[in-house]
């Protein structure tokens, strides 16, 4: 399909062009860099390089006496040394790893934007180990400060004001405030209870309004997804792979929830993967991981692994702002996973995606005990998320226009006037649209509650959803 609004797609190239010392000749075919930037937004190619962040690989060269940078002397700093504790894993005792030396002085140290070398490369094994990649294929790692961050960096490479995004709806809502601040058409393809769909996808695309910038990006949470819980098949996820191809978009797999996937096996591929086991051209995902799940929330690391000049626009952006991901924290995570091993690390992830099954487990014996009847729900293959749709009753259409079909369904309402007062707080589900409708859905975090107070939250009191009905009459 081509359309006027569309950009025009460049031949694809056997080799990028080099936008690093380690980037190898590709071995597949991939799209060049010429494909990206063509798609990159204004602002994105207007970026320029910090003159010092941009010299600053020149200093790992042997003898190299720098004056390149205003670096703060490590004598001045008041720390020796940083013990860490390590839970054991499989019962083991737990361990003590010290951070000091140079380790500790790489940590307290400014570093390069992409992250600190050895734990890119890490990263990178990882993704081939985990993904089935290999060198050649036109792809590398950044590190980033939380893929959150990484994600705002990734819209605003590509999104100039007026451009159109298709968004998997429902959503994670934090993607919906970057997305109105970057004032884009937002187009959302509803998903199921078996995740995005690809007909739907399909006819949105088929019959698009050509009065419309055609699309650039696809948002999909594909495995656990951020409200759902639903996790796309893999069949579902090579037709959408085949669609971005077909209808020329790039795919945004944000994927935070990927290592605590407990659903049964085989699991499915990653969007990543997958692009290279089935036939075609590579290049048409860029994927973005995190540590929040897994190791820490607060440690505020991610990482994104896409094309080169797509990571290169996202750099760019990140040394005119937060300039390098926290150097302490890498530090502390490569301490940690050179303890670990790659196997020890992967160990670590099976362990807490058995932790939160466990947790699923127990929260939907809790829902089926005592809402049944009240409410509908499916369980989740991944994340930490229930999506809950509440029957609330008929009767609270009075609070609001009684031609709206969806007037008895205000979940917001209910919680604001119902479930706060009993001490139960949940997100009401028309924050996870774009245009914030009345719906009778919410998402249930269960990572954090206890089996008891899973029990006590579950349990309604006489009345529960009675007593909402009879409150919005008066």
């Amino acid at each position: 399909m081509a359309d006027a609004n569309e950009p025009s797609k460049p031949p694809c190239s056997i080799s990028n062009n080099a936008l690093d010392e380690n980037t190898k000749r590709c071995e597949f075919e991939t799209l060049g860099p010429e494909y990206y930037e063509a798609r990159l937004s204004k602002t994105a190619k207007a970026r320029r390089p910090s003159p010092v962040w941009d010299l600053f690989p020149v200093e790992a060269q042997p003898g190299m006496l720098s004056m390149l940078a205003g670096k703060p002397n490590p004598l001045t700093f008041p720390f020796e040394a940083i013990t860490l504790t390590v839970r054991g894993q499989n019962d083991e005792a737990s361990v003590d790893l010290v951070l000091q030396g140079d380790e500790l002085e790489t940590g307290l140290q400014y570093s390069v934007t992409s992250g600190i070398p050895t734990l890119r490369n890490w990263i990178t094994q990882l993704m081939k180990e985990v993904h089935s990649r290999s060198d050649g294929e036109g792809w590398r790692v950044s590190i980033g400060s939380g893929s959150q961050d990484l994600l705002y960096k990734a819209f605003s490479a590509f999104l100039n004001p007026g451009d159109t995004i298709l968004i998997e709806s429902p959503t994670y809502p934090g993607i919906l405030i970057i997305l109105e601040a970057l004032d884009c058409h937002v187009v959302e393809v509803m998903s199921d209870s078996g995740g995005l769909s690809p007909s739907v996808l399909e006819e949105i695309l088929a019959n698009w309004d050509t009065n419309q910038p055609f699309p650039k990006v696809l948002y999909t949470v594909p495995f656990g997804c951020n409200p759902t819980g639903a996790t796309t098949s893999e069949a579902k996820r090579i037709e959408i792979l085949n669609l971005a191809r077909k209808y020329d978009f790039i795919i945004f797999e944000d994927d935070p929830y990927g290592f605590i996937y407990y659903g049964p096996s085989p699991k499915p591929g990653s969007y990543f993967e997958l692009e290279k086991r089935i036939q075609g051209t590579l290049g048409y995902v860029l994927r973005f991981d995190s540590f929040s799940k897994v190791i820490s929330a607060g440690i505020r690391l991610g990482w994104i692994t896409g094309p080169m000049r797509v990571l290169q626009a996202i750099e760019l952006h990140s040394v005119s702002s937060t300039v390098q991901p926290t150097s302490i924290g890498q530090a502390m995570l490569l301490k940690l996973v050179n303890h670990w091993g790659m196997q020890g690390f992967l160990d670590h992830t099976a362990q807490v995606a058995e932790f939160y099954r466990r947790k699923r487990d127990y929260f939907d014996a809790c829902l089926h005990r005592y809402l049944s009847g009240m409410a509908e729900w499916r369980k989740p293959e991944a994340s930490m998320f229930f999506w809950i749709k509440l029957n609330l009753p008929p009767s609270s259409a009075s609070l609001v226009d009684q031609d709206d079909e969806d007037s008895s369904l205000d979940s917001e309402s209910f919680i604001r006037e119902i479930a706060i007062g009993r001490g139960i707080l949940f997100l009401p589900g028309n924050t996870t649209y774009v245009d914030d409708r009345r719906t009778p859905y919410v998402r249930v975090s269960f990572s954090l509650l206890s089996e008891g107070e899973m029990e006590e939250a579950t349990y309604p009191s006489p009345g529960f959803l009675d007593t909402y009905a009879h409150k919005i009459k008066v």
